[in-house]
């Protein structure tokens, strides 16, 4: 079903994004190849302080496989990280003022019938409910 609608809406124009986030991760030296001489492994200072926590925030849209991803010390749920406002108001503004208009043979078959509001709710003509009131 969900596939369907991210099939459906691409096909009437408006880009499908999926947002996540990862993490948190801990912010410290990984093991594996380094920079330091043959047998002079690197160590840490004596006043190394951890780095904390990152989180990676991803945005992915699944018609096209773009994904835009950056990583962040913090991404508390109350609020919108500026990253993701900032590429949210990108991918609005890059959208055309208006959606072109669709024939309602395209849609999907519940769909057909059924007009926006200016609230953004969805509503059926009584048509669409009952063909024989139409």
């Amino acid at each position: 079903m969900i596939e369907s609608a991210y099939r459906l809406a691409e096909a009437c124009g408006i880009p499908v994004w999926c947002q996540d986030e990862a993490g948190p991760y801990q912010a410290i030296p990984q093991p594996g190849a380094g920079w330091f001489p043959h047998g002079d492994p690197g160590r840490q200072p004596h006043d190394y302080v951890r780095g904390g926590t990152a989180k990676l925030l991803t945005l992915f849209r699944p018609a096209t496989g773009e994904v835009r991803a950056t990583g962040v010390a913090q991404a508390p749920n109350i609020v919108l990280h500026p990253w993701l406002q900032a590429e949210l108001s990108a991918i609005l503004g890059a959208l055309p003022e208006r959606l072109p208009q669709i024939e309602s043979a395209s849609l999907h078959p519940r769909l057909v019938g059924t007009t926006a509001g200016d609230d953004g709710s969805l509503r059926r003509s009584p048509a669409a409910v009952d063909p024989d009131l139409g």
